[in-house]
């Protein structure tokens, strides 16, 4: 191996494969989702502990994460991140053995750690490898192949996970004891061997990224920072301040109407399929974002990256309102239709709350990262509204996040005027 770090170019490639693998283990959960119900037998709050464990694990550990990073760098803390992702994979296997939902959803937290780290060290790196003015684009071109993970997993691994047919509970109960305590178990073991797979498939990508000279970046870590800035001080940054909560009810929004897509689907009033067939069209709300990245990655290197993220949340409350209001293939495709406009959101918020910040970037990055405790919240607080008045009105709450972000995009991520001879990373 050649002693010389890789060109830009060629580590945005390394990056590209990692933001892939994050993508499609983050779908998975979608998946996960409808099958846990069916095991356990749990209302809709109650599931929506799967997404509340792996997204608060981002609150928990992007501190953590951070310090990580500090100390070893990106690269480190990258191969670091697809160990940790790895055992947590490893640590379905005896969870569906048992089964037990609380060790799922200890399996899940430990995957969600090896995330979070990855999340925290490379979402800053790929922005600083190039020219600042495109950073967005840039981000925005990686999350293109973080969506294409996350279509291309609940379409092949999703149907192995639910391939034991998903019965209700009246169907449940007319079994005997023992036949429903055999149809509980064969119901979870079906995510041992695809979990097993991403184990080893994480094992051997972080031995890939590991022989690899990534540049190191040090310049845009705490280890070149001279005034050792507290991440109070890092928060007086309105517009990093204001990211956090525009990154917090983006993921928020965008996993809530992922989580509900296959209930969603399946019901008789709007797709009327089963929930194995319904687990396809998950895919094509995240292969909406994945062609949305593609397209937005070429459209801001000619339109304001703020603008674009304005008019593609106004046409998510858009197509929110038409699912809320219509039935039938209407009411579907539209809520499909939400992934394409949530494409350009993730990154662009990203490289907006972290503008101008220099040396403070890795610990803006774990702020950042910390917000997306927000897949964790919203989701939650849309199980309860659905057990309340249904999963289609349930849609209102994404409505209100999408609001936040149409107005961060026009006002909330706008920089202070800088005076003669101050940095950005100088202003409060």
């Amino acid at each position: 191996m050649s002693r010389r770090n890789l060109s830009s170019s060629a580590a945005i490639a390394v990056l590209s494969i990692i933001f892939f693998t994050w993508g499609a283990l983050t779908s998975l959960n979608d998946v996960l989702i409808p099958h846990l119900k069916a095991v356990f037998e749990m209302n809709y709050a109650q599931t929506m502990l799967i997404q509340f464990t792996f997204f608060s694990t981002y609150l928990v550990m992007s501190i953590p994460a951070g310090r990580v990073v500090a100390h070893v760098g990106y690269k480190p803390s990258i191969v670091i991140g697809l160990v940790v992702a790895g055992i947590g994979a490893l640590a379905f296997y005896p969870a569906a053995k048992a089964p037990s939902y609380p060790l799922f959803l200890l399996a899940l937290f430990v995957l969600a750690s090896g995330i979070t780290l990855l999340q925290v060290a490379a979402n800053p790196y790929i922005s600083l490898l190039g020219e600042p003015r495109k950073a967005s684009s840039r981000l925005t071109l990686a999350q293109a192949l973080n969506s294409l993970g996350h279509t291309l997993a609940p379409a092949l691994i999703g149907p192995l996970i639910l391939s034991v047919a998903v019965l209700g509970s009246a169907e449940l109960t007319q079994l005997a004891a023992p036949q429903q305590e055999a149809y509980r178990i064969a119901q979870a073991e079906s995510v041992q061997l695809p979990y097993l797979g991403i184990a080893v498939g994480l094992f051997l990508l972080a031995s890939f990224v590991y022989l690899f000279r990534l540049p190191p970046l040090t310049e845009a870590t705490e280890q070149a920072d001279p005034h050792h800035h507290t991440f109070f001080e890092v928060l007086r940054h309105r517009h990093l301040r204001l990211g956090v909560v525009a990154i917090f009810v983006y993921v928020g929004a965008e996993v809530a109407i992922g989580s509900f897509l296959i209930n969603y689907i399946a019901d008789p009033r709007i797709g009327n399929i089963d929930a194995g067939t319904a687990a396809r069209y998950v895919s094509y709300y995240w292969g909406g974002a994945m062609i949305g990245r593609f397209i937005g990655s070429a459209l801001m290197r000619r339109i304001d990256p703020r603008m674009l993220l304005c008019i593609f949340a106004l046409v998510a409350i858009a197509l929110l309102a038409t699912t809320i209001a219509t039935t039938g293939a209407v009411a579907m495709w539209s809520v499909i239709a939400i992934g394409l406009f949530n494409s350009i959101m993730f990154p662009t918020l990203f490289t907006l709350g972290i503008e101008g910040l220099g040396p403070m970037t890795s610990k803006a990055s774990s702020l950042l990262v910390m917000a997306i405790v927000g897949g964790a919240v919203v989701p939650l607080l849309q199980g309860l509204l659905a057990d309340r008045v249904g999963v289609q009105l349930a849609f209102a709450l994404p409505v209100l996040c999408y609001a936040y972000i149409a107005w961060y995009a026009l006002q909330g991520s706008r920089l202070p005027a800088l005076a003669p001879g101050h940095a950005a990373a100088d202003m409060p």
